[in-house]
């Protein structure tokens, strides 16, 4: 087994959300400069930048995993992570059919930009990216590993557009392995909470909307092998 630093929750520029700055090459760049073995761009719902920083971080010796931030039905957030390109751009294609049908607003919403691998803007996405789609929670897991993915639920403390603020608990019908925490220091009491968390590996993504916030090179992953296969299983 070998352990690799990690940030498997950022945001780029395709997020409406997310700083102009958070272009493929600058996501990689920062990456490699912090010392990162693996990243994660995870746009809201959506993959279409992904294929840049698959070739990018190729180039800069760091793994990138294919993923999206989706947000259900239930206006809850999860990540999700894909072994391979092709199954995170069919998801992608899946999801964006499922997209509550509202058109972005550059001016309100901020800018949905889509990338190539020189940072050239290509296109950008014209349907509101942070709505949520009609896919339920409780279908998210076997959906994404009929795409040969993963998912865990994205920053369980929040006290928006997490599992436990929005459903108030934690299905117990789940099958997820692991969950997302922003702050650490809320881990006793989630679990004291809700028993279902005292199975699951924790992550500390950074979520990160902007390239200083993406995470230092101070927690890491076991896996078997650097790939992003080996990502994948390590989480399920």
């Amino acid at each position: 087994m070998i352990d690799l630093t990690y940030d498997l929750h950022i945001h780029s520029c395709l997020s409406p959300c997310g700083d102009d700055d958070m272009t493929p090459g600058n996501i990689v760049g920062m990456a490699s400069i912090k010392g990162l073995d693996v990243i994660a761009v995870t746009d809201h719902n959506s993959c279409k930048n992904c294929p840049a920083v698959l070739r990018l971080a190729e180039k800069f010796g760091v793994l990138a995993i294919p993923g999206m931030e989706i947000n259900t039905s239930e206006e809850v957030h999860a990540v999700c992570l894909f072994a391979g390109l092709e199954q995170a751009m069919d998801f992608d294609a899946y999801v964006h059919e499922r997209l509550m049908p509202f058109p972005n607003k550059e001016e309100i919403f901020g800018r949905q930009q889509i990338c190539d691998e020189n940072d050239e803007i290509v296109g950008t996405e014209k349907l509101l990216l942070i709505g949520s789609t009609d896919i339920s929670f409780s279908d998210l897991w076997g959906l994404v590993r009929a795409y040969d993915g993963v998912m865990f639920p994205a920053h369980i403390d929040r006290s928006s557009n997490s599992l436990i603020s929005n459903l108030g608990f934690v299905p117990p019908d789940s099958r997820f392995a692991v969950a997302e925490l922003k702050d650490p220091g809320c881990l006793y009491s989630l679990r004291r909470d809700n028993p279902y968390l005292k199975n699951c590996r924790i992550l500390c993504n950074s979520d990160a909307h902007y390239l200083e916030h993406i995470n230092e090179p101070g927690l890491t992953l076991p896996v078997r092998e650097k790939s992003a296969r080996a990502v994948i299983e390590a989480l399920l």
